[in-house]
């Protein structure tokens, strides 16, 4: 009824007063909301493309891998980090075992991600400088660190971390902690641990040990290859096939090696020795993402970096590999300048600086205007006698 009477009376003006009524102001529209670049790039259509970045997946493995996202990938807005007031305490409780409880069969040299669920039960607020570590018994292969995400008191989180079952029948553990920004162990219940504890039930047969010729010539830090890695040099079997008309280029691979090396010396770390087989897997694997437009750690047959490793002969205690590609291509000390700089993946920075591997096998392979970079970082198996 209000409304109607409203009508009538509007009528009733227009018509006796021969009012006029003022024309709305138009209305202003908010601005429309800034769109950030995506974390990921298209591939090429003719003109020059940011280079493909590679996620996180670790995933993706225990030997702290990334994998590529193709071709654009929705982006998430990074939460502001918390500050914490001085006198904030840590503390933690567990809640569950989200992926393998403990005792959980695994195969000998299987790769496979360790999920704890825990409870921020301290005042402080985790976020940036939050680690979970390896403490103690085996690592697994684990990274030398795992940001925690932002997680306020009261709140669970989801911490998980690639590892790879030691090939040898029997029972393995590796214990973690939580590491708060000081570095300072936190009590996690009446404990500190969050502990995997798995069978291995088999174990995978390793490839005989294949001796061979070095390719390179290292002086100090710097190296020199002369030649890629080709099936003349060991037992290429195991590797896929690649049959596009690819390139190789010596010069790239020597002028990563000595960027890696060169930031070594920087932070005070000895170089990275180059190795023949770790160079053929590397190789390998940069043939393999070239011909079959792969940006990940699993080749198109199938393959896994400590399989590869294996393949060539090699015979690693631990290992890792970073994996990178784009359009056009970047140089040597681009794509490690790349690496140092990944936000997205710490562990191509921590690779980078590792203080566990000594080895390092370099493989870059040019098809179709795109550059593919593998970098395999590893560290023998010492033999007992």
């Amino acid at each position: 009824m209000i409304h109607k009477s409203f009508a009538v009376t509007c009528v009733i003006i227009l018509l006796l007063a021969a009012c006029t009524g003022q024309t709305p102001a138009p209305t202003t529209q908010p601005p429309p909301s800034e769109t950030l670049p995506p974390a990921t790039t298209q591939a090429p259509t003719g003109t020059n493309t940011p280079a493909i970045t590679l996620t996180p997946h670790l995933t993706n493995t225990s030997l702290a891998e990334t994998s590529a996202v193709l071709p654009t990938a929705t982006f998430t807005p990074v939460l502001p980090q918390p500050t914490n007031p001085v006198d904030c305490t840590n503390g933690a409780s567990f809640v569950t075992d989200v992926t393998i409880p403990d005792n959980s069969d695994v195969v000998g040299g299987a790769i496979f991600t360790k999920t704890w669920r825990v409870r921020n039960t301290g005042t402080c607020v985790w976020g940036s400088g939050y680690t979970l570590t390896h403490y103690s018994d085996e690592p697994m292969n684990a990274p030398a660190a795992v940001p925690l995400d932002v997680t306020q008191s009261g709140e669970e989180l989801d911490i998980s971390v690639d590892l790879r079952a030691p090939n040898s029948v029997g029972t393995h553990r590796g214990n973690f902690v939580i590491k708060n920004p000081a570095g300072l162990i936190m009590q996690i219940d009446n404990d500190s641990r969050l502990w995997v504890i798995i069978n291995v039930t088999n174990t995978v047969t390793s490839t005989p040990t294949i001796t061979s010729t070095s390719t390179a010539a290292a002086t100090n830090s710097t190296v020199t290859i002369t030649s890629t890695p080709s099936a003349a040099e060991g037992d290429n079997s195991a590797f896929v096939a690649a049959t596009c008309s690819f390139s190789t280029d010596p010069a790239k691979e020597t002028e990563t090696i000595n960027a890696i090396n060169t930031y070594r010396e920087q932070n005070d770390l000895p170089p990275y020795t180059l190795n023949p087989q770790l160079e053929r897997a590397a190789q390998a694997h940069a043939n393999d993402m070239a011909c079959n437009n792969l940006f990940v750690h699993t080749g198109s047959d199938k393959s896994t970096p400590h399989t590869r490793v294996t393949a060539s002969g090699y015979r690693a205690s631990s290992l890792s590999e970073n994996v990178y590609g784009s359009y056009p291509p970047l140089t040597g000390q681009g794509v490690v300048t790349w690496w140092r700089n990944d936000q997205t993946d710490v562990r191509h920075n921590l690779n980078l600086l590792s203080s566990t591997f000594m080895e390092i096998g370099v493989g870059y392979t040019f098809y179709d205007n795109f550059g593919y970079y593998v970098v395999i970082f590893a560290a023998p198996k010492t033999t007992v006698r």
